[in-house]
């Protein structure tokens, strides 16, 4: 039935085009909205037939559509025919990313596009530029409230400046990475304003109401996510003399994705954006999409049908853009929004690993691997077609996401573990280097989550206030550790600007406009160009780990076993402190890499002959590929120093 009546629509609408698109060549187009339609369909209908405007709101659909195809530039379009025919080009080892605030990198877009050879200085050719829109100043939750989807913020340049860098980027065989907020808009933007003034249309965008009737409803079940500086999840607008839902602040209006209309126009945003050359678009807070009464409002799905339609809607438009999906959720869900009961991805491509990302910070504070092999044996499998995007820090603080159930099979209580790592890592713990701080900490439940830079909750602040070599060597030891780790796990490794130079904390925001009241400041940086110049200069601690990021991504990406296939298998040892698994090059399976590494502050030992075979591997005559160091004597046990890992290759 679906089948007859999308063929039917699509009759209507392509007869009702508006005529300057019909004069168009648009063959491509066209053949794409064939494909698709019938999905775009079915998604349409079960989110939106029951509508009266179900039909003139799928011509405006199928419109917008067709003028985002025009708009797009050739040399986009020429892309995504390459991709089209390379369809799993992003699963290669050869791609790693760093994510950034352009402002803190480089001032501005005009100074990041002048420091691009330091990004292919260090390997990385993925660029995630943190939010970049126009947002307020003092109510912008970091970029993350805009108040203009169009338009870049002034305070780090323009919209041509951004067109520049792009191609930039796409000249060095670089991608693109830009964030579109799709839960929620500032309340000064213009949909807000107009809601204000009293336009009904408007008020439809979002979820207001004249009295506390449905907000105490939905209060029942909507836990508060940060409930020290914004609890509850709704706010009295007194212009409007209404209440409207703001789950994270109270600045944040959440949209009404109930009104196909507020679909059309994120659609639009995220096509336009793809069209000033964004290869990979963030999807920020899509667990959060759809709202029911009596639900937690998280991972409905609902929310899932709509990245569904999003996603065939691009690939109308433009299939060779990408999408990651922000969804910090626990592993049962967050595997959800690759999509279920398919092969290749049907809503996003890429999905943040936010356990693997915990399950590591958890061996860094207990020295051991037992909650990390545990929790990475309970990560439900990818689809084929999919990546995670692996990382150790971020703009955002560290929740502990991971499963009681796991937590109890490692050996320990979940509620009482789970202090310990806040404590480890905010300076509670007394035997803790680590400089961390709580954030978001619920006072009802005592749960915390975690802000900190990677060298600063590594132990390296400390040790270098404390002018200790040992300690020093240890921290940066542990830093490369970590990112062994992402860089040969399986996915995308997303290093965090600074992280690369051992930038430590920032303790300036308390004098920032807007940011005192935010402890996630101390972890995104300004970067001191004077400290990023030490680099180059042998025997500096920015040195150190600058060039061994370096050998450690480019030997990364001569590595096919890396290329992320599935092809990961888990190696249990009996010494709890190591962490090892196995990657195979699924072309050539007799070609295989064994990562091993210490989490363990003193010296580990391995009996390799005790591992047996898997795979293909033979513990016969082994490289370590990043060091390049031999081994052929199995007889006595391999010796681990401090945090240190192997990349072992038998061939």
């Amino acid at each position: 039935m679906y089948e007859q009546l999308s063929h039917s629509l699509l009759n209507e609408i392509l007869n009702e085009l508006n005529p300057d698109i019909k004069k168009q060549q648009l063959r491509h187009f066209y053949t794409r909205l064939g494909a698709n339609f019938y999905a775009i369909y079915t998604l349409f209908h079960q989110l939106y037939g029951h509508r009266e405007d179900f039909k003139p709101q799928a011509l405006r659909l199928v419109e917008t559509l067709a003028r985002q195809y025009m708009h797009r530039p050739e040399a986009l379009k020429l892309i995504d025919i390459a991709r089209e025919k390379d369809y799993n080009w992003f699963l290669s080892q050869e791609w790693v990313g760093m994510a950034l605030y352009s402002d803190g990198f480089a001032d501005n877009l005009k100074g990041l596009k002048s420091k691009l050879s330091y990004f292919q200085e260090l390997g990385v050719n993925l660029l995630h530029i943190m939010p970049l829109l126009r947002c307020p100043i003092g109510a912008s939750d970091g970029g993350y409230a805009v108040s203009d989807f169009r338009e870049v913020d002034p305070r780090i340049g323009s919209l041509s400046d951004l067109q520049s860098l792009a191609k930039s980027i796409r000249e060095r065989e670089m991608l693109l990475v830009m964030d579109v907020v799709m839960n929620h808009t500032s309340n000064e933007h213009a949909w807000a304003e107009k809601a204000r003034a009293g336009e009904r249309r408007y008020q439809d965008y979002y979820y207001v109401f004249d009295n506390r009737e449905m907000p105490d409803r939905f209060e029942e079940t909507l836990p508060e996510i940060f409930p020290e500086t914004a609890p509850g999840n709704f706010t009295w607008d007194a212009v409007m003399g209404k209440w409207v839902m703001t789950v994270f602040n109270n600045y944040q209006w959440d949209l009404n994705y109930s009104n196909p209309a507020v679909f059309i126009e994120m659609l639009d945003i995220i096509l336009f954006w793809a069209n000033q050359g964004t290869d990979i678009v963030r999807l920020d807070a899509v667990a959060f999409l759809w709202k029911k009464v009596g639900t937690l409002c998280q991972n409905e799905r609902e929310a899932h049908l709509l990245l569904q339609l999003m996603k065939d809607c691009c690939q109308v438009t433009a299939p060779g853009v990408l999408f990651i999906a922000e969804a910090i959720v626990a592993p049962v869900e967050v595997i959800k929004y690759f999509g279920e009961d398919a092969v290749i991805a049907k809503e996003c491509e890429i999905a943040y690993n936010a356990t693997t990302m915990a399950l590591l910070w958890d061996a860094v504070a207990t020295k051991n691997a037992k909650l990390l092999n545990q929790g990475i044996q309970s990560l439900p499998s990818k689809l084929d077609r999919a990546t995670w995007l692996n990382y150790l820090r971020c703009h955002d603080d560290i929740g502990l996401g991971f499963d009681d159930m796991d937590i109890q099979r490692a050996g320990y209580d979940p509620k009482q573990h789970r202090r310990f790592i806040v404590d480890y890592f905010t300076g509670a713990y007394a035997d803790s280097p680590a400089r961390g701080m709580k954030f978001g900490q619920n006072n009802k439940t005592g749960d915390a989550r975690i802000s900190g830079s990677l060298a600063s909750l590594v132990g390296l602040e400390m040790a270098l206030e404390r002018k200790d070599p040992d300690e020093i060597d240890k921290a940066i030891q542990l830093i490369l550790l970590l990112h062994s780790i992402i860089l040969s796990f399986g996915g995308i490794p997303l290093l965090y600007y600074g992280d690369e130079i051992g930038t430590t904390n920032n303790y300036r925001y308390f004098e920032e406009e807007g940011k005192a009241d935010d402890n996630r400041w101390i972890h995104r940086p300004k970067i001191d160009w004077k400290k990023a110049a030490l680099r180059t200069q042998h025997g500096s601690l920015e040195y150190r780990i600058f060039d061994r990021l370096k050998k450690m991504i480019a030997v990364r990406k001569s590595i096919p076993a890396f290329a992320d296939y599935n092809n990961r298998e888990l190696i249990p040892l009996e010494n709890p402190h190591l962490f090892a698994f196995l990657r195979t090059d699924l072309q050539q399976p007799s070609h295989s890499v064994m990562v091993v590494g210490n989490f363990d502050a003193s010296t580990q030992e391995l009996d390799l002959c005790a591992l047996g075979t898997r795979g293909h591997f033979q513990y016969k005559g082994m490289k370590d590929l990043y060091s390049g160091t031999s081994f052929a004597n199995f007889k006595d046990p391999l010796v681990f120093d401090p945090y240190q890992f192997y990349w072992f290759s038998d061939q």
